[in-house]
């Protein structure tokens, strides 16, 4: 018969405990106390209740803090817990799940996943070996291979920070080293990558490159020290060395920014402080570089200089005169 043990340890426990703020409700088939461990071991079909959240599972014990305090519930052989708030679900799965009494910090150890559901829909899913959420500021780090699918796009990292709000929704996504974003056939790649979805701003630092597609599918790739892209406005800006290669397109310079055409697409690059671009064996410099893509022009302004390189290679007179 399945036993109810909550935090009134006054009456349940010898030790007794003092009686916290928050309800907690613990319900097991077994459970034991020794004074001696300072742990209570729960086992078959262990659940636990703390305001919204819930944790099940096979085998659990819980910390006591001198013969107290409730510390941490640590939960074993691939637990499950889940925090419903009006339409959004959250559940993580693991290994190990080690939840705090007090702070009320969920620690998901080995295999880990945290799923956000809208309704019955998915809308984010991260994978990881550890994640540790923080129920109260609504704050997930996770470490060590993360992965995360976020409506359409997908996402690669060491490490991750990820920020709802009271409701469930994502706020701010982090990604922390060898960070990779994928969208359709888009890819941005950083040492550094944050999103946010109030704006729906995507910055990326470090090492930046970026691949994007245009709708006949022609490539172009974007390489600088910073990169932004505004999913609203659909307008891509970058500093830092900047670098684009489309077709036989080869464009530089300090500052870029690209804008969408009728399509929605990336269209126009406009170059921004000393830039150049290589088109086979020329090359312009100018203040201002304005590149279009469809159709295939561009337009150089500013103290501009052409350089044509190996002129005179197919000739068997390399010198170039006025035929005199």
């Amino acid at each position: 018969m399945k036993k109810i043990f909550t935090l009134i340890f006054g009456i349940l426990l010898v030790a007794g405990v003092a009686v916290q703020a928050s309800d907690l409700v613990i319900e097991s088939k077994n459970q034991n106390y020794a004074e001696t461990d300072q742990k209570i071991k729960f086992s078959g079909d262990v659940k636990v209740t703390i305001d919204d959240l819930k944790v099940v599972g096979d085998k659990a014990d819980v910390n006591v803090i001198n013969g107290e305090k409730l510390d941490t519930a640590t939960f074993y052989d691939k637990p499950y817990a889940f925090e419903i708030k009006k339409n959004k679900k959250r559940e993580v799965k693991a290994n190990i799940l080690k939840v705090s009494l007090i702070t009320k910090i969920i620690r998901a150890e080995g295999d880990t996943q945290s799923v956000v559901f809208d309704g019955k829909t998915p809308v984010v899913v991260i994978n990881a070996d550890v994640q540790e959420y923080n129920t109260k500021t609504g704050v997930m780090k996770a470490n060590g291979t993360v992965t995360m699918l976020y409506k359409d796009i997908e996402s690669y990292s060491n490490a991750a920070e990820i920020t709802t709000d009271k409701n469930g929704d994502l706020k701010k996504l982090v990604l922390i080293g060898n960070a990779r974003v994928k969208q359709d056939n888009n890819e941005t790649v950083a040492d550094r990558l944050v999103y946010d979805a109030t704006t729906e701003n995507i910055t990326a630092t470090g090492r930046t490159t970026s691949t994007v597609y245009t709708d006949d599918g022609t490539k172009m790739v974007l390489k600088s020290g910073m990169q932004e892209y505004n999913q609203k406005r659909g307008v891509f800006n970058a500093s830092n060395n900047v670098r684009i290669w489309y077709e036989d397109y080869y464009a530089a310079g300090p500052k870029v920014s690209l804008y969408p055409g009728p399509n929605g697409k990336p269209n126009e690059a406009n170059f921004i402080g000393r830039s150049s671009i290589t088109q086979g064996v020329r090359t312009i410099y100018a203040d201002r570089i304005k590149m279009t893509m469809k159709p295939k022009t561009f337009d150089a302004t500013g103290n501009t200089r052409t350089v044509i390189k190996n002129i005179g290679s197919n000739n068997n007179d390399d010198n170039v005169t006025l035929g005199l």
